[in-house]
């Protein structure tokens, strides 16, 4: 597995060494001992899958300490802008993201630690979407933050107009309004 570090630090995009002949390819998605190596030591207890069509943008969302979570998120089919922004008071990169291009080409991961918000925009005609946390979900800890916020100024790579949201995510605040109680304390895995 190849990590490549990205402009914030803790958010990493990983590429997997890929095999591959006329039959195909095949690759290995996650091992703990050199996610553990490579990475951090953390342990995930939850996988999740969604289905989405080109347009929808899901996020940003995180949940608050103590109940925060790592992702590891990655594509199996189609292509998506993933998005992660840096929500760690005291941290130098505040107020900024990292957006990467995942896709089932490419077969990159991105590993976005505690503390951040988390979304993505569906550039293909479908996208199925994976990814593991290292803390379960916990709906009265979860918050989230405006996709078009133009303080943080992501360009999702989808037109405004076709742009698909849930209700929820319609009414999420600005960063400046959210309720955030992350320090970088409550980064570390």
């Amino acid at each position: 597995m190849n990590v490549i570090p990205t402009a914030i630090e803790g958010v990493l995009i990983l590429e997997p060494r890929i095999f591959g002949d006329d039959r195909g390819y095949f690759f290995e998605s996650f091992s703990a001992a050199s996610f553990r190596e490579q990475v951090c030591s953390t342990d995930f207890v939850q996988d999740n899958e969604s289905f989405s069509r080109y347009g929808v943008v899901r996020g940003l969302h995180y949940q608050l300490p103590p109940y925060a979570q790592s992702k590891l998120v990655r594509v199996v089919r189609g292509s998506v802008l993933d998005v992660a922004v840096d929500l760690r008071r005291g941290s130098k990169t505040f107020g900024q993201h990292v957006a990467v291009e995942l896709s089932e080409r490419n077969h990159r991961q991105l590993f976005i630690p505690r503390g951040f918000a988390h979304g993505f925009s569906v550039l293909s005609p479908e996208v199925i979407f994976q990814y593991k946390c290292d803390n379960y979900y916990a709906p009265d800890s979860e918050g989230a933050i405006a996709w078009d916020d133009p303080e943080l100024a992501i360009d999702w790579r989808i037109p405004a107009d076709h742009v698909i949201l849930s209700e929820k995510d319609k009414y999420h605040p600005r960063l400046s309004e959210a309720k955030l109680l992350f320090d970088i304390k409550d980064s570390l895995y």
